[in-house]
């Protein structure tokens, strides 16, 4: 009776919590509702990170199997201001880590679970070799292309708080939000202060936040070869 009552409790809280978030859910699946959509590199041959809606601990979550893969689940978003306050909030679960991978070296760049945030900033406040790559790889894409990106990773080896840019670009910056194996097949809950960690990982770019244009979940195994396995559950983004 009690475990009944709590999760009817939880699921009607959550549904009035998701009232106020700027994105929309899943759906009832197994493919994510539009406008979610699955977006991959420029032109992109390697496979695809798998995105799948599925019933989980008796609720309907995000299944993100990354092998030998890559690709990101896309949430546009067209604000009509920069955000002054915004936070970020989901719950996520790790099961199949990656444990060759390191986000500091090129050569193992690869990401289990990751929750990003996406943002329009300004070209003119972007480095200029980067800004002419940047362009390049709008053209080739076909599509809009952020100029900056702050992604929260679930790291297998840097401890909680770290940040840094991805070995890659400067226009992705990483904070390891979760890390270890202490929380694997456990559901973790996380809300990250969107505009303070924008300020903390581009300030030397900006002192503002730029208009924010989506959110991605997503997780890469394409350069170490390895199989991911994590869930993501209750992302919401509030104002």
């Amino acid at each position: 009776m009690f475990r009944v009552a709590a999760a009817s409790f939880a699921l009607l809280t959550g549904i009035a919590f998701a009232e106020g978030s700027l994105l929309q859910p899943w759906g009832r699946g197994p493919a994510a509702a539009a406008p979610w959509h699955v977006a991959g590199l420029p032109q992109q041959s390697k496979p695809f990170t798998r995105f799948e809606v599925v019933e989980l601990d008796g609720q309907r979550v995000l299944r993100v199997e990354a092998e030998s893969s890559y690709g990101n689940l896309v949430h546009p978003l067209q604000l009509d201001a920069a955000p002054t306050s915004l936070q970020a909030a989901w719950r996520w679960r790790l099961d199949q880590p990656l444990e060759a991978a390191d986000i500091r070296q090129r050569a193992s760049e690869d990401i289990a679970l990751k929750v990003c945030v996406f943002f329009d900033e300004p070209m003119a406040q972007v480095p200029f070799v980067e800004r002419q790559v940047l362009r390049l790889a709008r053209v080739r894409a076909g599509e809009w292309l952020p100029s900056a990106t702050v992604c929260y990773v679930w790291d297998n080896r840097l401890p909680v708080g770290t940040a840094l840019r991805s070995p890659y670009t400067g226009r992705v910056r990483y904070v390891v939000a979760e890390s270890g194996p202490e929380s694997l097949r456990q559901w973790r809950s996380e809300r990250r202060d969107v505009v303070a960690d924008y300020l903390r990982l581009f300030g030397d770019e900006s002192d503002t936040v730029p208009p924010l244009i989506g959110v991605g979940v997503g997780a890469d195994a394409d350069n170490t070869h390895g199989r991911s396995l994590g869930y993501v559950a209750e992302l919401m983004l509030l104002p």
